[in-house]
């Protein structure tokens, strides 16, 4: 068999706009998605284990810093989504066995399958929750956004196991979809794409790139989050005015640099870096920015070592009020993290002899041939616009006011997370704000 019998998971993530989205229900498919057809697993959505999420979070934030660190050795700008990767890897280990099995969770933080699917489940449950109308602290009203979905698409004339469906909705509330991979590769692919870009209010149009299904493909696991969140404070237009940025090679460039009239979060500090958090409408998510003191290199060692919860601690009464100035930045990320993932410790499920996905299916020996992850991200007065997309391909075989300015002139880094437990939802670079 040739390298690419199973698309085994296809994760997105996408944040967009200036305030974030309830979690929606599932969209009509678009033209020709006549063709797919949904078989519901009789298995309810779990309840929610709230004891699960800490370890969870905790695991995500390690796994977050160890995939940028791998992802950062390119240059330029660098954008990813640990929460959707995680979400793939995830659904992945449920139809994992042995030695690919433990390899998968050993990656995603030494926690088990079930540990990993109930923390996972319980932690959407909550994240879901942040979505809806906000009220700011000055009276006015906004909208957040934030909807998360799971789905699978599996080739039609292939018998997967009840058990592995069954799992994979109670956990992650996603449905088996069937398509013709075997005789109509690219007809999936284009069905597949157009339900991503449906989830993903078309930032991901086209996340499964031409060839990379073909008549042995057996299965596709998607997993969507669409964020849409305006700022808490956002900044003014007015005083938006061009200023300089500084790039890793020495060099100047103009940009659009926003700064607000209100004064941001306090000021943390850490070993040659300081963190501000930017609050979005109702204070329940936000994003933290990172800016070294010097070269940026040792802090991203940092991150990659120690996880994003090194940077997201806040001393509520400790630092001084941050006179925060932002550039506008707006880029797109795009990698392929069979060899990232791999090289993180889990090469088994990539080697068509060792691989072991017989919790799926008994008609044919699986393994993952490739990982495709996809990030945009925009980020403007009013607030943040992002999406992202993961594609894992499975193959047979109080002290007086102290303010400090805060000026974000030369790279850094960011993490988009919730407030109250700290997910990576987003993580990455920002090297030229221009893209």
């Amino acid at each position: 068999m040739s390298r690419r019998d199973l698309l085994l998971a296809l994760a997105v993530t996408a944040v967009a706009g200036t305030g974030l989205s309830a979690c929606r229900a599932d969209a009509p498919p678009r033209a020709g998605s006549g063709r797919l057809r949904l078989i519901s697993s009789e298995a309810d959505r779990t309840p929610a284990d709230a004891s699960t999420i800490s370890a969870t979070v905790e695991a995500l934030q390690r796994f977050g810093g160890r995939l940028f660190g791998r992802m950062a050795e390119a240059q330029g700008n660098v954008a990813l989504s640990p929460w959707s990767v995680a979400v793939a890897l995830g659904m992945a280990a449920n139809g994992a066995v042995g030695a690919t099995a433990d390899e998968i969770q050993a990656v995603l933080g030494d926690l088990g399958v079930r540990e990993v699917s109930a923390g996972l489940n319980a932690l959407e449950q909550a994240l879901e929750g942040l979505g809806g109308p906000v009220r700011r602290e000055d009276g006015t009203e906004a909208e957040i956004v934030l909807a998360l979905t799971s789905a699978l698409f599996g080739e039609r004339t292939e018998v997967w196991k009840e058990p592995f469906l069954d799992r994979l909705a109670g956990d992650y509330g996603a449905g088996m979809r069937t398509v013709d991979f075997k005789g109509a590769p690219e007809e999936a692919r284009t069905l597949v794409n157009g339900w991503v870009a449906d989830r993903t209010e078309d930032r991901i149009p086209e996340l499964i790139p031409p060839d990379l299904l073909d008549t042995l493909t057996r299965l596709v696991l998607v997993n969507t989050l669409y964020l849409k969140a305006p700022w808490e404070s956002p900044f003014e237009g007015d005083l938006t005015e061009p200023s300089d940025f500084h790039l890793a090679d020495g060099s100047t460039v103009t940009v659009d640099m926003m700064q607000s009239t209100d004064l941001g979060d306090r000021v943390t500090r850490g070993d040659g870096w300081r963190a501000v958090r930017v609050p979005y409408a109702g204070r329940e998510l936000a994003m933290t920015v990172v800016l070294p003191d010097g070269d940026l290199a040792p802090v991203e060692r940092v991150l990659a070592g120690a996880g994003t919860g090194a940077f997201l601690a806040v001393d509520e009464a400790g630092g001084p009020l941050a006179n925060l100035r932002m550039p506008r930045w707006a880029f797109r990320s795009a990698a392929a993290l069979a060899e990232v993932l791999s090289a993180l410790g889990m090469p088994s499920a990539f080697d068509a002899d060792r691989a072991d996905f017989s919790a799926m299916t008994d008609d044919e020996r699986l393994f993952l041939s490739a990982v495709q992850h996809e990030v945009f991200l925009a980020v403007d007065e009013e607030g943040t616009e992002a999406a992202a997309a993961t594609a894992e391909i499975v193959v047979a075989g109080s002290a007086p006011l102290e303010i400090e300015d805060f000026l974000l002139d030369r790279p850094f880094l960011f993490v988009i997370h919730d407030v109250d437990h700290g997910t990576p939802l987003l993580v990455g670079r920002v090297a030229d704000p221009r893209g």
